[in-house]
């Protein structure tokens, strides 16, 4: 088997390892092994292994992996002809760029450099809601690492990038912004609550005192009409609700017209609370 064959083959298993967060105990003897062949600058331009590798170092969470890989992109960038000398500087730099980003991502956290674009900008858009203003005193992180772990907390229960999980990176980054609930934020920032618990709250626990409120209030007034209406009308099962479908309705009579018209139906779906009328 020739040299091109083997780095093909090696090539193949790293992708699957990428692509499908297989186990990546084998890694480092594939990056090893890889080591020891000799491979030249035509090998490395027909099988694109340079990808490969540098991918799995991106990928990969073991330090071993990570420095091996580093170690082996180094060596292969000895191999590029001199007329690319300008391609390999800007090569070398973006390495150095991408060393000094995994280093800060060994202290900080997961990193929202190995994350896809969606939820790039989501991380972006928690740490501005936690910078909007002040910093207080006593923050257990600092808002870039704390909105990676925030972010991660989401994907985690909702398992991918889509409508729902966009819609939670909101209506948290929402209300981490809001004038009037600063105290979310602040609660969030000094550790009170936790990335796992903001992940899970729903719009009323992460709201204002003061729109909980107006909610209760809304409620309360729902919950008595509703009873009002059940105690001073009569319930059928003739009427069907529209919306739920149901036949367990409440209804009474009204003359809201003049007295030579018919009287106005007024309906109420004892299982949704949905309201009508019908004259």
């Amino acid at each position: 088997m020739s040299c091109k064959d083997d780095v093909h083959r090696i090539k193949k298993k790293l992708d699957k390892m990428v692509s499908k967060e297989n186990d990546e105990s084998q890694a480092i003897e594939l990056l090893k092994a890889l080591k020891d062949l000799p491979i030249d600058f035509k090998v490395l331009s027909k099988t694109g292994i340079g990808q490969s590798v540098n991918a799995i170092r991106k990928a990969s969470k073991e330090e071993d992996v990570q420095q091996e890989a580093r170690q082996l992109i180094k060596d292969w960038k000895k191999l590029v002809p001199k007329e690319d000398d300008k391609k390999d500087k800007k090569d070398k730099k973006e390495e150095r760029r991408s060393d000094d980003e995994e280093e800060k991502k060994s202290k900080t956290g997961p990193g929202c450099e190995l994350l896809d674009d969606v939820r790039r900008k989501c991380c972006e858009m928690i740490a501005e809601a936690l910078k909007c203003d002040e910093l207080p005193d006593g923050i257990v992180e600092d808002p870039d690492t704390l909105s990676e772990k925030i972010e991660e907390a989401v994907h985690k229960i909702v398992k991918n990038s889509g409508p729902l999980y966009k819609n939670r990176i909101r209506s948290r980054v929402h209300n981490l912004r809001d004038k009037n609930n600063k105290e979310l934020r602040l609660n969030v920032l000094c550790g009170v609550v936790g990335p796992d618990k903001l992940a899970k709250m729903t719009s009323e626990e992460m709201a204002s005192d003061e729109m909980t409120k107006v909610r209760e209030k809304f409620q309360k007034q729902n919950l008595d009409d509703a009873q009002l209406a059940i105690a001073q009308g009569t319930r059928t099962d003739l009427l069907q609700c529209g919306k739920c479908k149901k036949r367990d309705v409440t209804y009474n009579q009204m003359q809201t017209r003049s007295s030579d018209e018919p009287m106005t139906t007024f309906c109420l779906c004892n299982t949704c609370g949905n309201r009508w009328k019908f004259c």
